[in-house]
C-alpha cells in the first residue's frame, strides 16, 4: 500500500494563513458588500419615498387646479348667462342657479350673484336669496371680466357673512371664495361668487396618501392653511410659520423636494408644488423615520446573515426581492393615483348621466355627440341612437326654425335659450326650456353644450294661476261689499261694482286719482292717518266711521284694510273693504235707550223700596215696644203673655225683612258708601263666630275652624264683609241638622285671592238652583219649610262681594250638605284706607 504523506506543517500553516486570510478577506468582502448594500438600500428607500411624495404632490396640485378651474368654468358659464338677460331680475337669475348640477358637485358649496351693495340677487341655496353681505369680508374685488381666488374665509355659506348674522361661525369650518366681476344688463356690475369646499379637497388629499400615513395640505402662496389630510394644531386660515418652503424655497422655485424640517416632528421628506394657475401651494410630508423603518428591519436580517456567507447571500437575495417589492409598491401607488383620477372622471360622467335635466353636446353643425340618461324624456330611442340626430328634428314643426337658430355659427351670444314643444310617445305635448352655450376652439365655434329643462308642469301651473286670478277678480266684482285698492302713494288701482254703486262714481273716473279727492278734508285726514299706521305696523286694520253715500246720506261703515304684498316683500298697496253697519248701530242705540229706561225703572223701584221701608219701621217700633211691654206685664196671665210673645216674634221678622230691604236698596242705589281699608279676614271670621256662638250651642253643632298662622290681609270694608260672612254662617247654622258639623276654612290661593269656605251637613241645594239662590226673594226648594226667611240674605252677600271685586259661589258636598266659597282680592303693600261710594 502506498502511504499518504501529510503536507508539511509549514505548507499547512501557509494554507491556514491563506485560508484565514481568504476567510478574512471573504468576511471583509461580505461585510463591505453588506455595508454597501445597506447604504444603497437606505438611499433607495429615501429616493423612492421622495419620488412618491413628489408624485402625490403633482397629483394633488393637478386635482386642486382642475377643481378651481371647474369652478371658474361654472362662473364663466354663469357670467355668460347673466350677460344675456334682458334685465337684472332676481327670479330669472335664481332660475339659472337652481340647476341640480350646481347642487350636486361635491367640491362646490354654492354659487351666487351679488350686486355692488352686497345684496344676494340669486343663489344655488334658495335660503340665501335676499341676504346682504358685507363685501369688505372679501377684501379687494376683481376688476370687470376678471376672477380672483380669495383667501380662506370662516363659515359654511354666504349666510355666515351676512350683515347681522345670528349664527356663530363654526370653528374649523371654512370656504374658499372664487369671485368674478361681470357686467350685466344695463351695464350693471354684478359679482359672481363660487364657494369651494375645502373639505372635499382634504378628503382627496387623505385618499392620495400612502398607507403608512404622512401629511398632505393645501395653503395659499403666503402660507395660510386651507385644508389638510389630518387634523393639525393649526386652524384653517392660520399662517404656517417657520417652514422652509414658505420662508425661502417657494420664492426660488415653484416646485421641488428636500429632506429636512417640516410641520411634523423629526426629519421629513418634503415635496411641494405651486398651482400653475392660482396662488395655491400643495405640500406633502412623509416622515423619514417611518420611511426608514423598513430599511432598519432589513439591517437586522443583514446582520444575522453576515455571520455566514451563505446566509449573507440569501439575505442579499431577500433584500433584492424586498427592493423589487418596494418598487412594485411604488408602481402600484402610482397606478392607484391614476385610477383615482380616472374614477373621479367616471363619477363626473355618471353624475351628468343621473342629472334630472337633459344634458347634451353637439358638433358645430348641431348634431348630437353626447346625451345623458334624461334623453328618454324627449325621445323613446336609446341613448346610443341619439348620436348624429338634431334637436330641430324632434320638436313640433312650429318650433323647428326657433330650434335651428340655437345652433347658428354667426351668432356670438354666450347663452342661447328657446322654449320648444316636443311630442311625447303617448301623443301628449311636453314643453322644454333649452339653453345652449357655444364651445370655442382655435377662434371658432367647434360645438355646443346645452341642457333642456322640462317646464310642462310650470306652464300648466301658470295657466292655472291665470284662471285663479280671473276667478278672484270675478269674486271681487260680484261681492256685495264695496272693495277698492290703492297703491302706496294713495292712488286708486281697482274698485268693484259695489263700490261704484255706493260712491256713485265709475271706475274710469277714479282709477289713477288720489283717494281723498271724493272726501272732505276731515275725512281725508282721518283715513290718511289710519293708512300711515297700517303702512308702519303692517297686518290688518279695522275701524268704524261715517261715509257719504251716493244718495247724500251718511252711513255708519265698518272699514277693513290690509296690506297687499308686492315683489321682494315690500307692500304694493292697501286693499280696503266697506261694510254698511248703519242698521246695527240704529239697533244698538235703540237697545241702549231701552236699557237706560230699564235702569231708571230699577232705580225708581229701589228708591220706592227704601222710602216704604223707612215708613214701615216707624209703626214696627211701636208694635215691638208695646208687645215687649205686654209680655213683661202679662206674666200673671200666661195666655195673654203668649199672645204678646207671638206679636213680638212677628214684629221681629217684619223688622228683619224691612232691614234687608233697606240693605238691598242702599247697595243698589247711589247712596251707599263702602269704606275700604286693610284688615285681617281671620279677625272678621272670629268675630262672626263669637256673635253666633249661642246659636251653635242651641243646635249642638261641632265647629271645625281652619285658620292659617299668617295674616290674611285684604282691602275691604270690615262692616260689609262681616255682614256677608255672618249671613252665610247663619244660613249654614240654620239648615244644619242638630248635632251636625260645621266646617269653616280660610286661606290664600295661588291666584292672589282670599278664600273663605263655609260647609254644612244640611239638605243641600238642587243643582239647577245653585245660581238662583243668590237672587233677591229666592230660596232653595230644599230649605223652604215655612218657618221664615226673606230670601235677601244671599242676594245682599253677592252684591257686597261683587262691589269688592270678588265672587261667591255655592256647591254641594259629595257626602251631603252645601258649601259656600267667598273669594276676595288680597291687599297690595302700601295700600291706604279708601272710601268708595256706589
Amino acid at each position: 500500500m502506498r502511504e499518504h504523506t501529510a503536507p508539511p506543517p509549514r505548507m499547512l500553516g501557509r494554507a491556514r494563513l491563506m485560508a484565514q486570510a481568504l476567510a478574512a478577506l471573504l468576511c471583509l468582502a461580505v461585510l463591505a458588500a453588506l455595508a454597501a448594500l445597506a447604504v444603497f438600500e437606505r438611499r433607495e428607500a429615501l429616493a423612492n419615498a421622495q419620488e412618491r411624495a413628489e408624485l402625490i404632490a403633482r397629483t394633488l396640485e393637478d386635482h386642486v387646479t382642475r377643481t378651481v378651474g371647474s369652478a371658474s368654468l361654472i362662473l364663466q358659464t354663469l357670467g355668460d348667462g347673466v350677460a344675456q338677460q334682458a334685465a337684472v331680475e332676481p327670479q330669472r337669475l335664481q332660475t339659472l342657479l337652481a340647476q341640480p348640477l350646481l347642487r350636486s358637485l361635491p367640491f362646490l358649496r354654492s354659487a351666487a350673484v351679488l350686486d355692488e351693495a352686497g345684496l344676494v340677487l340669486a343663489s344655488s341655496i334658495a335660503a340665501e336669496q335676499g341676504l346682504r353681505i358685507d363685501l369688505r369680508e372679501f377684501g379687494k374685488l376683481p376688476r370687470d371680466g376678471q376672477e380672483a381666488l380669495l383667501p380662506l374665509l370662516p363659515g359654511r355659506s354666504l349666510a355666515a357673512l351676512a350683515t347681522g348674522a345670528r349664527d356663530p361661525r363654526a370653528a374649523g369650518v371654512g370656504m374658499l371664495p372664487l369671485l368674478r366681476m361681470v357686467r350685466g344688463p344695463g351695464d350693471r356690475r354684478l359679482l359672481l361668487v363660487a364657494l369651494i369646499n375645502p373639505g372635499a379637497l382634504a378628503n382627496f388629499q387623505q385618499d392620495a396618501l400612502p398607507q403608512q400615513g404622512g401629511l398632505a395640505l393645501l395653503s395659499s402662496w403666503d402660507g395660510r392653511l386651507i385644508a389638510a389630510s389630518d387634523p393639525l394644531a393649526l386652524e384653517p386660515g392660520a399662517r404656517i410659520a417657520a417652514h422652509p418652503v414658505f420662508e425661502s424655497r417657494l420664492r426660488e422655485r415653484e416646485h421641488g423636494r428636500y429632506v429636512g424640517a417640516g410641520l411634523l416632528p423629526g426629519t421629513q421628506l418634503v415635496a411641494y408644488r405651486a398651482s400653475r394657475s392660482h396662488p395655491l401651494v400643495v405640500l406633502v410630508e412623509l416622515s423619514q423615520q417611518a420611511v426608514l423603518q423598513t430599511w432598519r428591519s432589513r439591517l437586522r436580517w443583514l446582520g444575522a446573515m453576515g455571520l455566514l456567507a451563505l446566509l449573507a447571500i440569501a439575505g442579499g437575495l431577500a433584500a433584492l426581492l424586498r427592493e423589487m417589492a418596494a418598487r412594485d409598491q411604488v408602481r402600484h401607488a402610482l397606478d392607484g393615483a391614476h385610477e383615482q383620477v380616472a374614477q373621479r372622471e367616471r363619477e363626473l360622467s355618471v353624475l351628468l348621466k343621473s342629472v334630472q335635466e337633459l344634458i347634451f353636446r353637439t358638433d358645430a353643425a348641431g348634431a348630437i355627440t353626447f346625451v345623458n340618461a334624461r334623453w328618454a324624456a324627449i325621445s323613446s330611442e336609446r341613448m346610443e341612437q341619439a348620436k348624429g340626430q338634431h334637436l330641430a328634428d324632434l320638436v313640433v314643426p312650429a318650433d323647428h326654425e326657433r330650434t335651428q337658430a340655437l345652433f347658428r355659427l354667426d351668432d356670438r351670444a354666450g347663452v342661447r335659450q328657446a322654449q320648444v314643444c316636443v311630442p311625447a310617445a303617448d301623443g301628449s305635448a311636453r314643453h322644454f326650456l333649452v339653453a345652449v352655450v357655444p364651445l370655442h376652439g382655435d377662434g371658432r365655434i367647434v360645438g355646443f353644450a346645452g341642457s333642456a329643462m322640462d317646464v310642462s308642469e310650470r306652464l300648466a301651473s301658470e295657466q292655472q294661476l291665470q284662471h285663479q286670478s280671473a276667478f278672484t277678480s270675478l269674486l271681487l266684482e260680484i261681492s256685495p261689499l264695496p272693495v277698492s285698492m290703492f297703491d302706496t302713494e294713495g292712488r286708486y288701482v281697482m274698485v268693484n261694482q259695489a263700490w261704484e254703486d255706493f260712491m256713485g262714481c265709475s271706475r274710469s273716473q277714479v282709477v289713477g286719482t288720489r283717494v281723498g279727492r271724493l272726501l272732505s278734508h276731515q275725512d281725508a285726514d282721518l283715513h290718511a292717518a289710519y293708512d300711515e299706521q297700517l303702512m308702519t305696523r303692517g297686518g290688518r286694520l279695522r275701524y268704524e266711521t261715517q261715509v257719504l253715500h251716493s244718495d247724500g246720506s251718511r252711513r255708519d261703515m265698518l272699514i277693513t284694510k290690509v296690506l297687499v304684498p308686492g315683489a321682494g316683500g315690500a307692500p304694493a298697496g292697501i286693499l280696503c273693504t266697506l261694510m254698511d253697519v248703519s242698521e246695527f248701530r240704529d239697533a244698538e242705540r235703540a237697545t241702549r235707550e231701552a236699557r237706560d229706561a230699564a235702569e231708571e225703572a230699577s232705580r225708581s223701584k229701589s228708591e220706592f223700596i227704601a222710602n216704604i221701608s223707612h215708613e214701615l219701621r216707624t209703626p214696627l217700633q211701636a208694635i215691638l215696644g208695646y208687645s215687649e211691654l205686654g209680655v213683661a206685664r202679662g206674666q200673671a196671665a200666661p195666655r195673654l203673655a203668649g199672645m204678646f210673645n207671638d206679636i213680638h216674634h212677628s214684629g221681629q221678622r217684619m223688622l228683619a225683612l224691612v232691614n234687608d230691604l233697606l240693605d238691598v236698596s242702599k247697595i243698589e242705589s247711589a247712596v251707599g258708601t263702602f269704606h275700604l281699608e286693610r284688615c285681617d279676614v281671620r279677625t272678621l271670621v272670629q268675630a262672626v263666630l263669637r256673635e253666633l256662638d249661642p246659636l251653635l250651642g242651641q243646635r249642638r253643632l261641632q265647629l271645625r275652624l281652619g285658620l292659617p298662622d299668617e295674616p290674611l290681609v285684604g282691602k275691604l270694608d270690615p262692616t260689609r264683609i262681616h255682614q256677608a260672612i255672618r249671613n252665610v254662617v247663619a244660613n249654614a247654622i240654620k239648615f244644619s241638622p242638630e248635632g251636625g258639623e260645621l266646617q269653616i276654612d280660610c286661606d290664600a290661593t295661588p291666584q292672589g285671592e282670599l278664600a273663605i269656605s263655609v260647609a254644612d251637613q244640611g239638605p243641600g241645594i238642587p243643582p239647577a238652583e245653585l245660581e238662583a239662590v243668590f237672587e233677591a226673594f229666592v230660596q232653595s226648594s230644599q230649605t223652604k219649610d215655612g218657618s221664615g226667611g226673606t230670601g235677601l240674605g244671599l242676594a245682599i252677600c253677592r252684591k257686597i262681594i261683587d262691589i269688592h271685586g270678588g265672587r261667591i259661589v255655592a256647591a254641594n258636598r259629595p257626602g251631603g250638605g252645601a258649601v259656600f266659597r267667598i273669594h276676595l282680592p288680597m291687599s297690595v303693600a302700601g295700600d291706604s284706607q279708601l272710601q268708595t261710594s256706589y
